[in-house]
């Protein structure tokens, strides 16, 4: 008897097609997701379901963090306290800018209880070399506790030298604590922090996953970089511990990114995102989260001139922080919006922020890249890049190696420096932190960081996009497709 295979064919197509509509729709999601994973389901028959299993399911409920917002209000309240007893002051230029933006403060303060931390030391980084100097001169002078959560913690020159210390330290008695995301640090197993373990210090990867292969949950990285020494000293922003982070790559060769070093109540922040992290990944040794405990949170007597509020976000909450934060800084805009970011692949709602700004004769400007890491994204980046260069956007592509920065700026005012890039993957799958800082003398150094950068960058104009190949074009246009999963 000789088998009908169209008809196999045809019934395999109507049950994949029946059951790829039943595996995305069971699931809340948005629309744009929805249509990207029935297109990769639909044409990708087996292939499809097993990409979905890894990366398309959502975050289990039971693994979602216990948000205790009332730790974040404890902490306003005791710098409410402080400032009562410090009588009554002058406010500083951050105060005037921060009151001037007080739209922006009060949206943070609803959607993440982010409380306005005032009177900050705040350094700039934009070079790996300066970066680690300092950050291992402060791991060295540390007297109580180390805590560091990173996307990537590579097994590498730079990430040995920096694992020794925390062994060292962790023999001195000091309390040494460190995540890692295990698929950004691929390479890097738990054998890998064995050292640290015995010198009595933990380390765990994000969630406690056993396996970046077989880790079903591969959508939802762990994208913060927090580092929070004796709760005084704080580091946010794009660098990861890695030796490309320094250069050492020739694949990508200068690595160019921003970095801040936080000195004063801002560092709380930092700290109470860590401690919430750390007790959702950790299956022992928790931390207290339900009160403020002077040894995390120590008073603090700086003297700085930033104010500024630290925002996370993730896919435990349908806020979507950071991003609304990087809409209200486009739509608040009037003179200029300078984004520096390596992905560009806006929702419709960015995308629309992005156009109404340069419609309305705000210099918009974003910089990438010249050199892709992941090719899809690249591709749906330059897709978006074009569209954009064609609504007035100037986009500037990086020469100077890889830029991996992600910044925002406007109008010599407000400032964001943090994880977040400008994607679907940094806005609803990835857990990201950012600082959104109000003070002009800040604003206005990363204004003129930005310049120098234009130097060694080059204008896209629509003219130069027209010119691409169709080939290229074509990809981008596929890749776009895909936007929403990447």
């Amino acid at each position: 008897m000789s088998i009908d295979w169209q008809a196999v064919f045809n019934v395999i197509v109507v049950v994949n097609a029946v059951l790829a509509i039943i595996t995305v729709f069971k699931e809340k999601r948005d629309i744009a997701a929805i249509w990207a994973w029935l297109l990769v389901l639909i044409f990708l028959p087996i292939v499809g379901f097993i990409a979905y299993a890894f990366v398309g399911r959502q975050l289990p409920q039971n693994r979602l963090f216990r948000l205790h917002n009332h730790v974040q209000m404890q902490i306003n309240d005791r710098l409410n306290e402080q400032r009562k007893q410090a009588g009554n002051q002058d406010p500083t230029p951050a105060d005037l800018v921060a009151e001037k933006n007080h739209t922006v403060v009060q949206m943070f303060k609803e959607t993440d209880a982010a409380f306005l931390a005032r009177k900050n030391k705040v350094k700039v980084f934009t070079k790996g070399t300066d970066l680690f100097h300092r950050l291992i001169e402060d791991i060295e002078a540390a007297k109580k506790s180390i805590h560091i959560e990173f996307y990537t913690f590579y097994n590498d020159q730079i990430g040995n030298l920096i694992l020794d210390l925390l062994v060292k330290k962790a023999q001195e008695g000091l309390e040494v604590r460190v995540i890692y995301d295990s698929w950004g640090s691929l390479g890097t197993t738990r054998k890998f922090f064995e050292p640290l373990r015995k010198a009595g210090g933990y380390a765990y990867p994000f969630l406690n996953t056993h396996s970046a292969i077989l880790d079903f949950r591969l959508n939802f990285r762990d994208h913060r970089k927090i580092v929070v020494i004796d709760g005084m000293i704080g580091y946010i922003g794009g660098y990861n511990i890695g030796d490309q982070y320094l250069g050492r790559k020739k694949k990508f060769g200068n690595w160019r990114d921003t970095h801040l070093r936080i000195i004063g109540s801002g560092v709380f922040g930092l700290q109470s995102r860590f401690i919430l992290d750390w007790n959702a990944t950790s299956p022992h040794d928790q931390i207290n989260e339900d009160q403020v405990d002077p040894k995390y949170f120590p008073v603090t007597t700086t003297k700085g001139l930033v104010d500024m509020q630290i925002v996370s976000s993730g896919p435990n909450s349908e806020m979507q922080q950071i991003k609304m934060g990087y809409i209200k800084m486009i739509l608040k805009a009037k003179q200029y919006c300078w984004i520096q970011t390596p992905y560009l692949i806006p929702d419709d709602s960015v995308l629309d922020a992005l156009r109404i700004a340069a419609k309305s004769g705000v210099d918009v400007r974003i910089m990438l890249p010249c050199m892709p890491d992941h090719a899809f994204v690249y591709r749906a980046t330059q897709y978006y890049a074009r569209q954009l260069s064609e609504e007035g956007v100037k986009i500037y592509y990086y020469q100077n190696g890889f830029l991996h920065a992600k910044t925002m700026v406007i109008d010599g005012e407000i400032a964001s420096v943090g994880s977040a890039n400008l994607d679907y993957r940094s806005f609803k799958l990835n857990f990201e932190i950012n600082a959104f800082l109000y003070d002009e003398k800040l604003a206005m150094e990363l204004t003129n960081i930005y310049q120098n950068d234009i130097g060694v960058s080059e204008l896209q104009t629509p003219e130069m996009f027209d010119q691409q190949s169709t080939w290229l074009k074509f990809k981008q246009t596929f890749s776009r497709l895909l936007s929403p999963i990447l």
